[in-house]
């Protein structure tokens, strides 16, 4: 019989190969492609937030809040002209102050307030990167994380997060991370698979199997956290759908 240990071990070296193997075909497959442009860079045609946190600046979608202008709650901007499923969107970034992210395969749960997957994205030197469930089941991949998410087998409704492999050290990730300055961000979305990719470094990837927590379709949005005055800024944001 073959050890217990030697065969999680075996398991874990399977997916680390699966899913650098698949994200790897992903981007390269996608890389000549023809990708729709989300945003005209000029104003918010097709997107829908609130006023007062959000505008464009050149060229760029800006949102900002201010000591005098805070949110007391994180707020969202939306992309109302299509919902998204199986994709992969690139766009450029810069955050200064404060935590955000890329809402996708989500839900509105009130005006302008957002649930559902995040690509994390934040000006310190810890969360840019990581999988995030808004609204619902937290962090489901750290950086530099290979996780699969799966029920909780004496609850099914409850789910549990496995790490099934590593895609490199979170420093080592954070060092291709430009502070301040606009960054390349890519995320894949291909069936229960998710890969957020920064400056061409693959930062973390979920293998999602919780049925009851998953979603195959749903929302992209930006979000604005509420906390400390911030500044985030998004531009080139085009999307690719994986048929």
């Amino acid at each position: 019989m073959v050890p217990l240990i030697t065969m999680k071990n075996q398991l874990k070296r399977t997916y680390v190969i699966l899913a650098a193997v698949a994200c790897s075909l992903s981007m390269t497959a996608l890389s000549g492609a023809d990708f729709e442009n989300l945003f005209n860079g000029e104003n918010l045609d097709g997107w829908d937030g609130n006023p007062k946190f959000w505008s464009v600046e050149d060229g760029a979608i800006t949102g900002r809040t201010t000591s005098d202008n805070p949110t007391r709650g994180n707020t969202f901007l939306v992309y109302r002209r299509d919902s998204v499923d199986d994709f992969e969107l690139r766009f450029k970034y810069r955050i200064v102050g404060g935590n955000s992210g890329v809402q996708y395969r989500s839900v509105e749960v009130a005006p302008w307030v957002i649930s559902g997957y995040q690509a994390d994205i934040d000006s310190g030197t810890t969360y840019s990167g990581i999988m995030y469930h808004e609204k619902g089941r937290g962090i489901l991949a750290q950086r530099g994380q290979i996780t699969k998410v799966i029920a909780d087998p004496e609850n099914p409704s409850r789910h549990k997060v496995e790490v099934v492999g590593s895609v490199g050290k979170s420093e080592d990730i954070q060092a291709v991370i430009k502070q301040e300055e606009w960054n390349d961000y890519t995320i894949i979305a291909n069936g229960n698979q998710m890969t957020h990719v920064i400056n061409g470094r693959v930062s973390s990837i979920t293998i999602d199997e919780h049925d009851a927590g998953s979603r195959k379709s749903g929302l992209l949005a930006l979000q604005l956290h509420a906390g400390p005055p911030m500044l985030l800024q998004v531009k080139d944001i085009h999307l690719r759908r994986i048929h």
